[in-house]
């Protein structure tokens, strides 16, 4: 018979399960760790009454530091930037994965010196717990902070020039593969693309994609011009394609936004489109449902891409193992091709 010396001493994961709360959660009480609900104290508090729970000490100490919060930065620093219907899904999807948690999100615009500055001095005096990085440029400065300070890290999207340890992105490169080869199953040989920005891994990755599956078809990348994201860019794009390569017969835009600034500059050129010209996107935002005709566009999930970016991070903190992912992307079908 086991005597009260021998007994197993219960776990922390015993406490979170017999109080209905995530592990995190129970250690922030445990840790008197601020931003935890009344509800979420007492019920954790009860538990460990209940089954005489005793912390480990080690464990406690390094718990205490923890702030309760996460940051998400953009490599950007215009406010309009969470109206863009993109960046709106991602915060929409980290906000999700967050109700699971006892976390709170802190959305920092980090481009600007004065905007890295303060991204700078908030890791530094460990005024989070981990951060999520989207929109980096080339070889951002913000990925070098980040990297000195040692916080937990997760990058929505991997930057241009590395790969980091943890990363969350989708399938660019066979998702613009796959726009590609839907336009040459229609017969369609002078194919243009309009990139995203170059400076990024997702415009790089998607111009990739375009011509590998160009070259796989024996055909010579017809012609590109490059675009930032926006409707604006994608308009002013199409015209330039337009004045070099009058014969065009099929765009693959980088983006929903530049294919509906395509649709726009065909329309006032004259071409009809899917007859004078195919255009396939690429996001499946909801603009593509609103376009004239519809948008044909490669689908990437993207609260998936927040929710995912806000499982791995939250993994980290609790120090538990997990690994990066790429989310895969598939071809929706509508009028534009």
């Amino acid at each position: 018979m086991a005597t009260d010396t021998t007994r197993r001493q219960p776990t922390l994961d015993e406490v979170a399960a017999r109080a209905g709360v995530s592990r995190s959660a129970a250690s922030r009480v445990l840790n008197k760790a601020p931003h935890v609900s009344r509800a979420t104290r007492d019920a954790v508090e009860r538990a460990i009454k209940e089954l005489g729970y005793l912390p480990n000490r080690t464990a406690r100490a390094l718990a205490t530091r923890q702030t309760g919060i996460v940051a998400l930065a953009i490599s950007h620093d215009d406010p309009e930037l969470f109206a863009d219907p993109f960046f709106g899904q991602v915060i929409v999807g980290v906000s999700s994965a967050l109700e699971e948690t006892d976390l709170h999100l802190l959305l920092c615009l980090a481009s600007s010196g004065r905007g890295r500055s303060r991204l700078t001095n908030l890791l530094n005096t460990r005024g989070v717990d981990g951060i999520m990085l989207m929109a980096l440029r080339g070889d951002d400065p913000l990925a070098h902070i980040v990297r000195r300070a040692g916080l937990p890290a997760v990058y929505g999207g991997r930057p241009l020039h590395f790969t980091p340890q943890w990363y969350v992105d989708s399938d660019n490169l066979g998702g613009a593969r796959l726009a590609t080869e839907h336009l040459l199953g229609l017969g369609r040989t002078r194919i243009v693309t309009i990139t995203g920005e170059l400076g990024t891994e997702a415009g790089t990755a998607r111009y990739r994609g375009y011509r590998e599956a160009m070259v796989m078809a024996g055909l010579t990348p017809y012609g590109m011009a490059e675009g930032d994201f926006t409707e604006a860019s994608g308009a002013a794009a199409m015209k330039t394609l337009l004045d070099n390569h009058p014969d065009l017969d099929a765009v693959f835009a980088a983006s929903d936004n530049m294919a509906a600034g395509a649709l726009r500059a065909l329309s006032e050129a004259g071409r009809s489109v899917p007859a004078d010209v195919a255009v396939v996107g690429f996001d499946d935002l909801g603009i593509a449902e609103r376009t004239d005709p519809p948008l044909t566009t490669v689908h990437q999930s993207i609260q998936s891409l927040g929710k995912e970016m806000t499982r791995v991070l939250t993994e980290l903190i609790a120090g538990r193992e997990t690994a990066s992912l790429i989310l895969p992307t598939r071809l929706v079908l509508r009028d534009s091709a």
